[in-house]
């Protein structure tokens, strides 16, 4: 509930502060003093529109903070908590408004957006009046509002759930068709590919060896013919061994003879021979070694050159033919799979719309019980508020053709004003007054259903009295008890009804009485019967008319 509304230079608001209590609180004073400006600053604390003119002239800004006493898990707490803010005790929304037309957001004293004030504000306060555009006028609503008043929300949960599923479903299908429809399309290209590439084989890292080892054979065929040619002038035909060897043998010969001269040219002459034939060792290896076969470079070469040619052909590099031949077959195997597979998800699609119209099916016949239910119980409340030849009509239109997450039903309240008239939406058929009274009809039933924690009607008793604002005040002081109500209110039986009440009154501004301000004041005992005199009198307030307050405040059970 509202426990306190502080308001800071709003229009002639320079300062206020009121503290509310639960049940009935109304707020009463002469046209023009003011209470439509209380209200707009009321709106804006709870994230309505902002607007520089509302700053009071010569301020620079204005402000407005509204404290609320809200159960631990109350939904608006859960709304704050999950933009990171502090819920523990009071909840205080806070707007600040600056003349230039900018305006500052906060809850508990933590920034936010008007999106998420307005949202936390629509959590907790509801407001009506005869030109109010929310809630109960909104067809957008009406259905949500059916579904609580018939206790419906569980069904109406499992049909939107059920209503997702089939939408996964149905999208799940309509991928696999296109799927598989372009993978029919590549089949063609995709078999040949696999085939071709199966049987090319392609190993990673293979073009790079194959590459060094054809390099490795062109050197290897121009260095055989050097190593050839220096085998041949050291071991073979042209080698000296023979020729040095036959000179070593006719000095071995002719060592006894002249030992002194002969030795050192014979170790030498060893020497060489057995450096040529060991060079001729070593060059015979050097030749076996290059050795290669024509035929295999020419093998390697056709590999290599088949390779390339089939990464251009598939435009990925040579390293990339075996990934490619692996996701081409695994393509190709999803192919014969996904064409299987749309026949399980057609299936799942059938049973999943299945699953939905059962329960939305469920939930229109729940949902038309409920609608004569509420019906029933509207018309009940509607004679004393003088609309006793009216009728409130929960227009139910249904299409078993729709899948969406409301189920079949489009839901929108309408009323006949009069036998023989037209039905048509609430809002368009009926007059202001009209659709303040079916308002108030329409919440007294849905209170008991759950509602906003605080409730304001602005003005609903415009244009009625006697009987009927007796009716919408005893309305008013029923819903009450159940919910905080704040009403605006010109009619004196409903301010006899009120619990707290309020007294908006334009006075001469602290020093400086050319300035006009709006002061607000709790009544208590004398003055509030003062009041409820001059709201049955006028301008002259006679003593019937102080007897008439005091009987009405008897009447509510209060002191007169």
């Amino acid at each position: 509930m509202l426990a306190q509304l502080s308001i800071r230079d709003i229009v002639l608001i320079d300062r206020l502060d009121l503290g509310f209590h639960e049940g009935l609180s109304v707020l009463t004073g002469e046209t023009g003093a003011g209470k439509s400006i209380l209200l707009d600053g009321f709106a804006l604390a709870l994230g309505g529109r902002g607007d520089g003119s509302l700053v009071r002239h010569g301020e620079a800004q204005g402000q407005v903070s509204a404290v609320f006493d809200l159960p631990m898990q109350h939904p608006a707490r859960k709304l704050a908590q999950a933009q990171e803010i502090d819920t523990d005790g009071d909840l205080i929304l806070r707007r600040v408004q600056y003349a230039d037309g900018r305006t500052r957001a906060f809850i508990n004293d933590q920034p936010v957006s008007v999106q998420i004030l307005r949202m936390v504000g629509a959590a907790i306060v509801e407001i009506h009046g005869q030109h109010d555009d929310r809630a109960l006028t909104d067809p957008a609503q009406h259905r949500a509002i059916l579904d609580g008043f018939g206790g419906l929300e569980a069904q109406a949960e499992a049909v939107a759930a059920a209503s997702e599923t089939l939408k996964r479903a149905r999208q799940a299908l309509q991928s696999q068709r296109l799927r598989v429809e372009a993978a029919r399309k590549e089949a063609d290209f995709l078999r040949h590919a696999v085939e071709e590439l199966r049987k090319l084989a392609p190993q990673p890292g293979e073009e790079d060896a194959l590459a060094a080892t054809r390099q490795g054979m062109m050197q290897a065929e121009k260095v055989a013919r050097d190593l050839n040619e220096a085998y041949e002038a050291v071991g073979g035909q042209s080698s000296a061994v023979p020729t040095l060897a036959a000179v070593l043998r006719r000095l071995e010969r002719r060592a006894s003879q002249a030992p002194e001269l002969v030795d050192p040219s014979i170790a030498a002459l060893n020497t060489a021979i057995v450096a040529l034939e060991e060079a001729g060792e070593a060059l015979a290896a050097a030749m076996r070694a290059a050795e290669y076969d024509p035929r295999e470079q020419e093998r390697i070469e056709e590999r290599l050159f088949a390779l390339r040619a089939a990464g251009r052909k598939y435009d990925v590099p040579v390293d990339g033919l075996s990934v490619l031949a692996a996701t081409m077959a695994s393509d190709l195997a999803a192919l014969d799979e996904s064409e299987s597979s749309l026949s399980r998800l057609e299936a799942e699609l059938s049973e999943a719309e299945a699953a939905f119209v059962g329960l939305a099916q469920a939930l229109s016949a729940a949902r038309q019980e409920a609608a004569a239910r509420l019906d029933a119980a509207v018309k009940a409340e509607l004679p004393p508020l003088k609309l006793e030849r009216a009728r409130f009509i929960t227009r139910i239109d249904s299409d078993a053709n729709a899948r969406g997450p409301e189920g079949f039903d489009k839901v929108e309240f309408w009323v006949e004003t009069n036998p023989g008239t037209r039905p048509g939406p609430m809002m368009k058929v009926a007059s202001g007054g009209e659709l303040s009274r079916f308002m108030l009809a329409l919440k007294v039933v849905l209170a008991e259903r759950g509602s906003a924690p605080t409730l304001v009607f602005d003005e609903i008793d415009t244009g009625v009295g006697g009987a009927v604002a007796d009716a919408i005040g005893e309305r008013l002081a029923r819903l009450a008890g159940r919910v905080q109500v704040i009403s605006v209110t010109h009619a004196p039986q409903v301010a006899a009804k009120a619990g707290q009440h309020f007294l908006i009154a334009k006075s001469a501004g602290e020093g400086d009485a050319s300035r006009t301000v709006t002061r607000v004041t709790a009544l208590e005992d004398q003055a509030r019967r003062e009041e409820i005199a001059r709201m049955l009198a006028g301008a002259s307030i006679t003593e019937e008319a102080r007897a008439a307050a005091g009987r009405l405040l008897q009447a509510a059970g209060l002191r007169g």
